[in-house]
């Protein structure tokens, strides 16, 4: 399979000249000219009050404040995003309740190529230190990027392959950043170098290091502590004690990367090579059964990375763009025991590539017409092995319209997608060899009307299919990183959903405001149960379809209160709610997201940014049957950047003091939360350097 997947990379990249004839002028490029208001992953550019679906994006002095070791951190703040959480290290974005399959981490707009969708404990092998902005796509209008974005798509731009020549010559970022709370220390560099009026070749690095995190109190909840002490066993009621501090939760991560483009008047044609090395240590699920000993578990990563982007822009006709992106990475890691001893080895192959065919606007009508597909072949070796041999293969074709009639703006997107899932006959699982197919039909239609200046009230509609995933349909042994024995079903159907999105999106002077109720229903929504049975020392989690409900809201706005001098002062509010159960009475979905709301006042002027944030998430106690509610918190935050240098300065700094009062704070989205609290106290500093 690897052999075949390098020979298709060899193919596109021998061919993508043709894609690049000609390629874009210095300064064309939306991901250069866009600002937080513009949304770039949507296919062609588009203002967000356009978009009929939530939408967040994070550039600029909010991604230097808000930026942290994982995807899933640095956006837990952002509405309707919470994240997985299993310890400071391996934590991916949650979107609207949906995790896992549901949601598509992207690298420039395609995969990530890791395998952190098996499981929770594995990282995201996309390093947010390298960013120049993420944006969030959340719900069914993410569909254009596979089936499997039906919770939204999280996409990581970064400039690894070099979308415009500056004027400057060579340019230079650096970044350096230290965080009390794991005592963490990270830097960062990357230079672009024009070597002709055509050409510009980048380079960059980055660094992380941390040791254990602090927390704010306890590391169990009160009930294991209460477990662990009526054990008997002078071991385990010990673990009752432990506090401060969270065990084998030390990291260290690097990644390097070298890029070209050719970078003409009428496109762009380029490429990089990159490589991710990453050990980081999973906190401990300790046991308050004295007969099972808890393991202690690092994760050994790494992945080599290439990735390909063209673009033609005609200078006329009905096309205004043809864009091409693909990529391969060959990813690989070992689980070491407190030994260092290597127990299980995961190895994916994943190759992934995307034509778009970006029309022209004409009388208010925009378009795009599209092709994508994605190869995975994942193989585990060891003990843990729960997934058998198997490849994943998707080929999908895609459009999206929109139609801006003044008072009416009206988009419909559709999307069919063939996917072949195999599974190779494996002696240790038992099972035979295995293969499935799906075609999965998906569309969406909606409309805003402009109610009053600047205030438009939007609906967007959406019917939706998405194939099972290997694991869903091929697993049958232990899962350490989920406490499971997991058992799937290769006869599944296809998962299918309709949904609805209401939005209402104003802004004027001095304030903005964007607020979305949704709602979907799903027939056939692939889900874990346990059965009551044990096997290997697990419980057995079984997957099965349902039909279930998912429903929520979400709020963002922002209010300028006052000009004193050169400060605006400003007040910023996010709030969201998502609820899911299974319909026909039955019981909640595990780890559903609680009622979260953020308040913060900011001063902002040309050199200076003074931020101060409350944090309120309510408890959760709609749980599913085998999982624990999750108390509520509230943490106080504040920021402070400013430029030394003055407002034109080449070096930012950013001064930040999170959970200011320690409290001991667990998200109810993890599976880990029960034994690995969130960070505590944590003050950060960070400098950036740009000439």
């Amino acid at each position: 399979m690897k052999e075949s997947l390098l020979l298709n990379v060899a193919f596109l990249m021998c061919a993508a000249p043709a894609l690049a004839a000609e390629g874009a002028d210095k300064d064309h490029g939306d991901h250069d000219k866009a600002g937080p208001d513009i949304v770039v992953t949507a296919i062609y550019a588009r203002d967000r009050s356009d978009i009929l679906a939530g939408t967040s994006v994070v550039t600029g002095d909010d991604l230097a404040r808000e930026v942290r070791s994982t995807i899933g951190e640095t956006l837990s703040r952002q509405a309707g995003v919470s994240a997985t959480s299993f310890g400071p290290n391996a934590s991916r974005p949650v979107l609207r309740g949906f995790q896992a399959e549901r949601v598509r981490v992207l690298s420039d707009g395609i995969g990530s190529f890791d395998v952190s969708n098996t499981s929770v404990d594995h990282p995201v092998a996309i390093n947010p230190l390298t960013a120049d902005r993420i944006e969030v796509l959340r719900g069914p209008s993410a569909l254009l990027f596979g089936s499997s974005a039906i919770g939204g798509v999280v996409n990581v731009i970064d400039s690894r392959i070099p979308r415009r020549i500056g004027d400057e010559g060579l340019h230079f970022d650096g970044s350096g950043t230290y965080g009390s709370a794991a005592n963490e220390r990270s830097g960062g560099g990357r230079v672009d170098v024009p070597v002709s009026s055509k050409i510009v070749v980048h380079f960059d690095g980055s660094y992380l290091k941390t040791g254990n995190l602090d927390i704010g109190g306890f590391v169990l909840t009160p009930t294991l502590r209460a477990a662990a002490i009526a054990s008997g066993d002078p071991a385990t009621a010990a673990l009752a004690d432990l506090k401060g501090s969270l065990p084998n939760s030390a990291a260290r991560t690097y990644d390097i990367a070298g890029g070209a483009a050719i970078i003409t008047s009428n496109g762009n044609l380029g490429f990089s090579v990159s490589r991710y090395d990453s050990i980081i240590g999973l906190p401990i699920r300790f046991s308050v059964d004295p007969s099972i000993a808890a393991e202690s578990v690092r994760i050994d990563a790494k992945q080599t990375r290439v990735d390909v982007r063209g673009e033609v822009n005609p200078a006329s006709g009905f096309l205004e763009a043809i864009k091409f992106r693909g990529g391969f990475a060959d990813y690989k890691h070992r689980e070491l025991d407190r030994d260092g001893n290597t127990g299980t080895i995961f190895l994916n192959d994943g190759f992934e590539g995307r034509l778009e065919l970006v029309e022209r606007e004409k009388n208010g009508r925009r378009g795009a017409i599209g092709g994508q597909f994605f190869i995975r072949d994942l193989t585990i070796v060891g003990d843990e092995k729960f997934v058998p041999p198997s490849t994943a293969q998707q080929y999908g074709l895609f459009t999206l319209q929109s139609f801006d009639l003044g008072v009416v703006r009206a988009e419909a997107g559709a999307r069919v997608e063939r996917s072949i899932l195999s599974a190779r006959a494996d002696d240790d699982l038992g099972n035979p060899d295995l293969r499935r197919t799906f075609t999965a039909l998906s569309g969406s239609l909606g409309a805003s009307v402009e109610v009053a200046t600047g205030w438009r009230i939007g609906l967007n509609t959406s019917y939706t299919q998405r194939a099972p995933s290997q694991e869903e349909l091929f697993s049958n042994g232990p899962h350490a990183g989920t406490q499971a024995f997991e058992i799937g079903n290769p006869d599944f159907k296809k998962e299918k959903s309709k949904g609805a999105e209401l939005t209402l999106r104003g802004k004027g002077s001095g304030y903005t405001l964007a607020a979305s109720l949704y709602g979907t229903d799903f027939k056939g929504f692939i889900i874990e149960n346990p059965d009551g049975t044990v096997q290997d020392d697990l419980p057995v989690f079984v997957f099965s379809q349902s039909d279930v409900r998912y429903y929520g809201a979400e709020i963002e706005a922002s209010v300028k209160l006052a000009q004193v001098r050169d400060f605006a002062i400003n007040f910023d509010a996010i709030g969201d709610y998502t609820r899911a159960k299974v319909k026909g009475g039955g019981p909640s979905i595990a780890r559903i997201p609680a009622l979260r709301v953020l308040g913060a006042v900011e001063a902002q002027s040309p050199k200076v940014n003074a931020r101060f944030e409350v944090e309120r998430v309510n408890k959760q106690s709609k749980t599913a049957t085998f999982e624990t509610p999750t108390k509520g918190y509230t943490m106080v935050n504040a920021s402070l950047g400013f430029k030394p240098l003055g407002e034109d300065g080449a070096l930012n700094v950013t001064l930040s003091a999170n959970n200011i009062f320690d409290v001991t704070a667990r998200r109810h989205a993890s599976f880990l939360k029960d034994f690995a609290p969130l960070s505590g106290r944590d003050i950060r500093i960070s400098a950036r350097v740009s000439f």
